[in-house]
């Protein structure tokens, strides 16, 4: 019997990665992550999801958003009026969190990679019109939406393929980080504005979103797992 007549023989999607590789690519995220000069391009997209998670909790609990800006640093602000506090100020690392890891997924997904890689720079590019207002929002933006747009010519390139997954780990990695930057600041941050209007300490806020942000992770390994991997009939 050939080894294509074995039923049970695994087939392994091209944008799925092993077990090692995925560590080797986590650890490369991580690196990134952390690098002063290097690493901040790659902030700019945990930065962009994060504040345009402020913006759409904004608008769906009645607000409105005046602008979104972001800087070279990888800091970032979401201008708005209105809506419900609460919801806002969770919505930013949460949110980042849960961006990087549909990004993962998405890169891991040959049937589906080209559409909703799309989509996000539909979405990248929709933003941009809608509240970037000031130059250098609007390069950084411009930059996102093209690399987004990327999959759309190349989805079958093995190294592009890497390198979604790699920048979908930065995101959560970053999402990871920068909550515990909170923890030293008071009187500003979103944990602080929570703790404001909620009443619970600033540090629950912290400790939410750095366990939401490992769950994220956690997801994006369960993703890699063999019995995952589709079987031939």
């Amino acid at each position: 019997m050939s080894m294509s007549d074995n039923p049970k023989k695994p087939i392994i999607s091209p944008n799925l990665p092993s077990k090692s590789r995925f560590m080797v690519e986590l650890l490369l995220a991580w690196i990134i992550a952390r690098l002063p000069w290097f690493g901040v391009p790659f902030k700019w997209l945990e930065s962009y999801f994060h504040e345009i998670s402020h913006a759409i909790a904004t608008v769906i609990s009645g607000g409105s958003v005046a602008n979104i800006q972001l800087f070279l640093n990888g800091a970032g602000f979401c201008f708005s009026q209105g809506g419900n506090v609460i919801l806002i100020g969770l919505a930013g690392y949460l949110g980042a969190a849960l961006w990087g890891g549909l990004l993962f997924y998405l890169a891991t997904w040959m049937q589906g990679i080209r559409l909703y890689f799309g989509l996000i720079a539909g979405l990248v590019f929709y933003s941009m019109l809608l509240w970037a207002r000031d130059p250098l929002t609007i390069i950084i933006l411009s930059m996102l939406c093209i690399l987004f747009c990327l999959p759309l010519k190349f989805h079958q390139n093995t190294i592009l393929v890497s390198l979604l997954r790699v920048i979908a780990l930065v995101v959560v990695v970053n999402a990871i980080n920068s909550p515990t930057a909170l923890l030293g600041i008071t009187g500003q941050g979103d944990a602080d504005i929570l703790a404001a209007n909620s009443m619970i300490p600033s540090y629950f806020w912290v400790a939410l979103w750095w366990v939401s942000s490992l769950f994220v992770l956690y997801l994006c390994w369960l993703r890699i797992r063999p019995n995952n991997i589709k079987r031939n009939k």
